[in-house]
Parts: C-alpha cells; structure tokens; sequence
C-alpha cells in the first residue's frame, strides 16, 4: 500500500515557462501594496531571498548559506516601481531588463564601516527625509552606524513587510517553483542511481551539484544532507535535549549497506528553490518493520493533505498529523510539520513549532500558498522514515508540484 497524492480541488494554470516581465510587475505590485498596508515608504534589503524577491536579480552561488561580504542589497521605494539594487556583479542586473541603469549601482560592503558609511551617503540620496523605513537585517557595521544610516529613528522590521507579500505566490512564481523541483528531482534520479556501498556522502553532493547545473540550476542553496539515521539512541548523535540531531553536514564516511538515508536539498532556478526529501537505503530492501513505518508515514501525510484546503489553518494540520500518529507529534521538534517556500527553503507559515497552537490556529491558510509537509517517523530499531512533499494550496483543496517515487519503500507519488 503506497497511496496516491493526487490533486484535490482545481487544478492550477500553472505556465510551463515563467513570464519573466510579468512577476516581475506583479510581485511588485504585492511587496508596494504590503509596504502600504504596513506604512513602510522604504525598504532597506540585504538578506539574499528578499533581494531576489524584490528585485529578480540574480548572482553565481555556490551556496547561498556563505554568502556574507560579497552579497547584494537593494532599495524599495514605496513610490518608484522600480527598486535600487547594489550589484557585487552588475552583470546580475541583466536577468532584469527593465531595471532603469539609474537604478543599478555598484557594490556595498555592510560588513565594514567604510562600506557602510558609502552605502549610508547612498541611503540619504534615495530615500527623502521623515520616510519610515523597515530593514530586514543589521551586520555589526551597520548598528553602529544606525544613526548615520537611519536618522529617522530605528526602522521597523522588513521581514513583516516582505512576508506579507511573498505568502501568496504569482502563477510565474509557482512555475519557478516548479521547474525548481523539476531540476532537483532528475539530478536526484541521477543521484540514486550512483547510491551504493563505498560512495561517499560527498561523492553524492558531487553527482547531484554537477547534473543540477547542467540542468539549469542556478544556484545551491545549501550543502546537501545524506544523513545516516540512527538504528538506535544508543549509536546516535543526539541533541542535548534528546531529540534526533538533523540536519548533519556530509562527510567522507563511506556508505554502508543497510544504511538509512534522509535526505534533504535544495536548490534555485531564478530565484526560487526547490526542498527534496526521501528516505532511502543503503543496497538492501526495506525490513517489513521499515515497510510498516512507511505506511504509517504514508498515512499521517493523507490525514494532514485530507484537511489541506484555502481557509484551514496551520493548527487544523497539526491535530490532524498528530491524531493520525497515536497522539504523538510526528516531526522533530526543534523543525516542524510543515512550512512555506519561495526565495528560501523555508518560509512562513512554520507549522507546529515552539510558538503554540494559539500561533497554529490563527494562521489562516489562503489560496496560491505553497507549503512543503515533511512529517516524521522514527522508532527505535529503524533508522525512521521521513520525506518532503511540496503543495499549492488552492480554494478547495491543493495540488502538489512535487513528483518523485518513494523508493525503495514504495512507488510513485502519483501511482504509477
């Protein structure tokens, strides 16, 4: 028995090729009108996933985790259709074509004062004075050149802002998104193939990162994970409130047969990323015990996708994971159950975590949200089982992007 996840509700008019122009128009269309609802004239942007949001730029990562000094900012006006982005690379530019020239500048450098004194002196050029600006993140340079950069007062949260925005995505946005997925799933393919006793984790890394840019990846969003589970507490790595440690970094270990391994990648196409996981073994079928855990996975993810619908909230997910499991929450918990995605791996809403059920329950799902569910299952015995699923949610229900088969443990998402 491996189930099917199939579409619930309309399909989605998803393109095959994204109107680049066209998201272009309408994400900032939606980042002005959340500036406006929150009264923000300004936003002042570093972080990596907002920039490309705001602005479409794109840059050569190899992991956008490492990214710190030579990295872009940009500027949001509330009254300029066009923001102001600060290139380490102006040749980043040319993935936006209707950028004005007058609105591509040179590099900043916010880990160091001169840097931030520049980009301070740039600041005061675009954004007028008594503007209320919310900024989305602080190196050590820039807060103690607040004053210099800010001399309004403190700025207000950009993440708030940009959230709002990015929580429903465009039809251009979601085909991103998909061709993301497409990407990682066929170098995934390949990576599978190559998965036997010997292979290094970093042997994997190296298969997978070359095929996704062959195929049009443009960038690697994190380091992949081929973590090996744990079969026992007693031969974990654990963490220091004794939950199972995940994620941990590859290694040169070599695989072993019979090992148990969660996977988790991502990477971005314009953009936009992909969140891959499954659980595969080391040269050996699954035991009946780990074909039962399966199923049980299998299970609580069609009781979560059975409520999945516009206007259910992060809390109904949750009940509905955990009665499926026995009453017991069926994800780690310093993750989640589920989150969003977009510009970055994980986005809001964050499903299940440490900030309460009254937090869940008033997380209002809406229609044109991609969320990625990721529930959990693991007994002492098995090294567990754990995949990824990502899904549009639509008025009456969802459709997922994500197609790729669940072995060794069973088939297609799709049943084939």
């Amino acid at each position: 028995m491996t189930g099917q996840l199939t579409a619930r509700g309309a399909r989605l008019d998803i393109p095959e090729e994204p109107d680049f122009a066209r998201m272009r128009a309408q994400v900032g269309a939606r980042l002005r009108a959340a500036m406006a609802e929150h009264g923000v004239d300004a936003l002042v942007l570093s972080m990596n996933g907002y920039v490309t949001y705001a602005t479409g730029v794109s840059w050569p990562l190899l992991d956008a985790g490492l990214s710190h000094v030579e990295r872009p900012a940009a500027v949001v006006l509330a009254d300029d259709e066009h923001p102001h982005v600060f290139l380490p690379l102006r040749s980043g530019a040319s993935s936006v074509p209707s950028l004005p020239p007058d609105h591509v500048h040179g590099p900043v450098y916010l880990e160091f004062d001169q840097g931030v004194e520049q980009f301070a002196a740039a600041l005061a050029g675009l954004i007028p004075p008594g503007a209320t600006v919310a900024v989305d993140e602080l190196t050590g340079a820039m807060q103690r050149s607040a004053a210099r950069l800010f001399p309004g007062g403190t700025p207000s949260d950009a993440a708030i802002v940009v959230g709002a925005a990015q929580l429903v995505k465009t039809a251009d946005e979601l085909s991103c998104l998909r061709r993301a997925c497409r990407i990682t799933e066929e170098a995934m393919a390949d990576v599978q193939q190559a998965l036997a006793p010997g292979v290094r984790q970093i042997d994997l890394s190296a298969v997978l990162v070359r095929r996704a840019f062959e195929l049009g990846a443009t960038t690697n969003m994190l380091d992949a994970i081929w973590q090996v589970m744990p079969a026992s507490r007693e031969t974990g790595v654990w963490t220091t409130h004794g939950d199972l440690a995940l994620p941990l970094l590859p290694t040169a270990r070599e695989l072993a047969t019979g090992d148990v391994l969660w996977t988790d990648i991502s990477i971005g196409y314009a953009g936009y990323c992909s969140d891959f996981g499954r659980t595969w073994l080391v040269g050996r079928e699954p035991s009946p015990r780990q074909r039962d855990q399966f199923r049980q996975w299998r299970a609580i993810l069609d009781a979560v996708l059975a409520v999945t619908k516009a206007g259910t909230t992060s809390g109904d997910l949750a009940r509905a994971a955990i009665a499926a499991n026995g009453g017991r929450k069926p994800w780690l918990p310093h993750f989640y159950l589920g989150h969003g995605i977009g510009t970055y791996p994980a986005e809001a809403p964050m499903i299940g975590t440490d900030l309460g059920e009254d937090f869940d329950d008033n997380f209002v799902f809406p229609p044109g949200m991609v969320l990625v569910l990721e529930p959990v299952v693991w007994a002492d015995g098995t090294g567990g089982y754990r995949s990824e699923e990502i899904i549009v949610i639509t008025e009456d229900g969802y459709t997922p992007i994500t197609d790729y088969p669940y072995s060794p443990y069973g088939d297609s998402p799709y049943g084939d």
